[in-house]
C-alpha cells in the first residue's frame, strides 16, 4: 500500500497536489462558508462561491506582493553585480594570501564548476513554464475546493459508509475532532508566522536591509521548518544583504537578531500557539518535508506539515496506529509540565520552612 501511494504520489502529481491544497484550503475555509449559509442565510453555492473568492484574493494579494519585490530586486540587478565584484575581488584576495591559489586558478575552477549550467534560454522557459503549471494549479484548486464545499455533506456521508457501522461513532468522531484541530493548527501556524513576519520586518527596517518586509516575511515563511528553515533564512537574507550593502556589521546584526527571534519562536510562540493544538516532533517534520520535496518539490515541503498534523490526529485517535501517533508526537511538553510541577513542589517546600523557621522565632527576635 506504501509502495503503491508513493508510486501515485510521485506520478500522479498533477493530481494529487492541486487536491491536497483544495482539501486544506477547504477545512480552512469551512468556517467562513457555514457562517455565511447559516448567519446570512446565503444559498450554497454562493457562499462557497464568496469564500473561494475571498481566498483567491488574498493569494492574490501575496503573489502580488512577491511578484513586485521580486520586480523590485531585478532592477538592482546591476547595483548588485557591483557589489558582488567587490565582495568577491576581497575573497579572491583573502583565498590568495591564505591558501596560496591564484585568481586565475580560482577563475578557472569556478568555470568549471559551473560548466553545466543552463543557459539563459533554458531558464527563461523553464520559469515560464512553471508559472503557468502553477496558475493552472490555482484554477484548479479553486475548482476543487468549490467541489468539495458543495458536496462536502455527501463525502462526510461516503466515509460514514464506506467503514464498518459499528465503528460509525468512532468515525464520526475522528473526522469532527480532526476537522476542528486541523482548522486550529492551520490557523495558529498562520498566526505565528504573521508574528515571526512582522519581527523580522520591524528588526530588518531598524538595521536598514533593504527589501527588508520581503526578506521578513520570507524567513517566516521558512521557519515553519524546524532547524533547517531557520538556517535557510539567515543564509539568503545574509546573501541578499551582502549583494545590496558594504557594511559587513550588518551580516552580524541580521544573525544575531534572527536568531533571537528563533529562540523566542521556538520556546514560546510555537509552544503557545501551534504546539498546544498538535505535538509533532522535529525529527518527524524534517523528515517528512525531505521525502515530500523528494516526491513532489516544493509543493511537497509546504504540503508536508499539514499532511503529518493531520495523520497524528487520526493515528492519536484508533487504537491500532496509536504506537505511530505517539512515534510522530513531542513530549516536550509534558517533561516542561513535570519541571513546572517539580519547581512549584520545591518552591512549596522551601515556603513551608520559611513559615515554620518563623513560626518558631522569639517574637522579639522577628
Amino acid at each position: 500500500m506504501l509502495t503503491l501511494l508513493v508510486v501515485f504520489i510521485t506520478y500522479g502529481q498533477n493530481v494529487f497536489v492541486p487536491l491536497a491544497f483544495a482539501i486544506l484550503l477547504s477545512i480552512l475555509l469551512l468556517p467562513v462558508t457555514n457562517f455565511l449559509e447559516n448567519k446570512l442565510r446565503f444559498p450554497k453555492a454562493g457562499a462557497n462561491l464568496v469564500s473561494i473568492i475571498f481566498a483567491l484574493c488574498v493569494i492574490g494579494g501575496i503573489i502580488y506582493f512577491f511578484s513586485h519585490q521580486m520586480a523590485s530586486f531585478l532592477q538592482d540587478i546591476p547595483s548588485i553585480r557591483r557589489h558582488l565584484h567587490a565582495h568577491y575581488n576581497t575573497l579572491q584576495e583573502w583565498i590568495q594570501q591564505k591558501f596560496n591559489v591564484t585568481a586565475k586558478q580560482q577563475t578557472s575552477m569556478i568555470e568549471t564548476a559551473t560548466a553545466d549550467v543552463k543557459s539563459g534560454s533554458e531558464v527563461l522557459g523553464e520559469t515560464v513554464f512553471t508559472i503557468t503549471r502553477t496558475m493552472i494549479y490555482i484554477i484548479m484548486v479553486a475548482i476543487y475546493t468549490f467541489l468539495i464545499l458543495h458536496y462536502r455533506h455527501m463525502i462526510r456521508k461516503f466515509l460514514l459508509a464506506v467503514f464498518n457501522k459499528a465503528h460509525e461513532p468512532q468515525i464520526h468522531e475522528v473526522l469532527q475532532e480532526s476537522k476542528g484541530i486541523v482548522q486550529k493548527y492551520m490557523l495558529g501556524l498562520i498566526t505565528e508566522m504573521a508574528i515571526v513576519a512582522v519581527a523580522n520586518s520591524t528588526v530588518l527596517l531598524i538595521i536598514g536591509v533593504k527589501y527588508a518586509i520581503f526578506l521578513g516575511i520570507f524567513t517566516a515563511i521558512l521557519n515553519i521548518i524546524p532547524y533547517v528553515g531557520i538556517l535557510t533564512g539567515i543564509v539568503f537574507a545574509s546573501l541578499v544583504t551582502l549583494t545590496t550593502s558594504t557594511h559587513l556589521s550588518d551580516i552580524a546584526w541580521i544573525i544575531l537578531s534572527f536568531e533571537i527571534i528563533h529562540f523566542i519562536d521556538s520556546n514560546f510562540l510555537m509552544t503557545r500557539i501551534v504546539g498546544s493544538k498538535v505535538q509533532i516532533n522535529a525529527l518527524v517534520t524534517i523528515v517528512g518535508v525531505v521525502i515530500g520535496g523528494t516526491l513532489i518539490g516544493l509543493s511537497g515541503v509546504f504540503l508536508a506539515l499539514p499532511t503529518i498534523a493531520i495523520l497524528k490526529i487520526i493515528f492519536d485517535r484508533i487504537d491500532d496506529l496509536k504506537p505511530w501517533g505517539m512515534l510522530m508526537g513531542d513530549d516536550t511538553a509534558g517533561q516542561k509540565g513535570k519541571l513546572a510541577r517539580s519547581i512549584e513542589r520545591l518552591a512549596s517546600r522551601k515556603r513551608k520552612t520559611v513559615v515554620t523557621t518563623v513560626s518558631n522565632t522569639p517574637s522579639d527576635t522577628i
